[in-house]
């Protein structure tokens, strides 16, 4: 009675087999199946590793905000001149970890700093700024405000583009 019992259960979570099909089709069902299942428990677990991510980059921002300083200062070429340690140069990042790279300049006994961007990235530069003036720090204000046009070679085709820079230097 047992076996009669397992062979409706087994027809009734697999679906009818149709005979005239070739065998692959059969073997690959399955197969399918099992790569989705993996891919959701990869999925969480990418998501778990984000998380964590997170919470282990929340907790050493100012580590961050210390190296990204050095860091975009490594990754100059090496026909322009050094880079001034109490410049951050804003990019892609996010706008607290450039907030915080410049509270730590402040921190480290420098009496300025100075923010610095180009194109899409002056708007972060101001937020930067801003932050950094009202919310952060007492007594840090906009020394002077810089506004120009540089000229930068396009990546494809090499043609010289105009591109909008600011500086912003701050100070105590």
């Amino acid at each position: 009675m047992t076996e009669e019992s397992n062979q409706t259960n087994n027809e009734e979570t697999q679906p009818p087999v149709d005979q005239d099909a070739p065998s692959t089709t059969e073997a690959t069902t399955p197969e399918t199946t099992d790569v989705d299942t993996s891919n959701e428990v990869s999925n969480t677990a990418s998501t778990e590793a984000s998380s964590t991510a997170s919470n282990e980059a929340s907790s050493t921002a100012s580590n961050e905000a210390s190296s990204t300083a050095s860091n975009e200062a490594s990754s100059t070429a090496s026909n322009e001149p050094p880079r001034d340690p109490n410049t951050i140069y804003v990019g892609k990042k996010r706008v607290m970890n450039y907030v915080l790279a410049c509270m730590t300049i402040l921190q480290s006994g420098s009496d300025t700093v100075s923010i610095k961007a180009r194109g899409r990235s002056i708007s972060t530069a101001v937020d930067v700024s801003q932050i950094l003036s009202r919310r952060f720090t007492q007594g840090i204000t906009v020394k002077s405000i810089s506004i120009a046009t540089e000229k930068v070679p396009n990546r494809e085709t090499n043609e010289l583009s105009n591109v909008s820079s600011i500086e912003i230097e701050m100070g105590k």
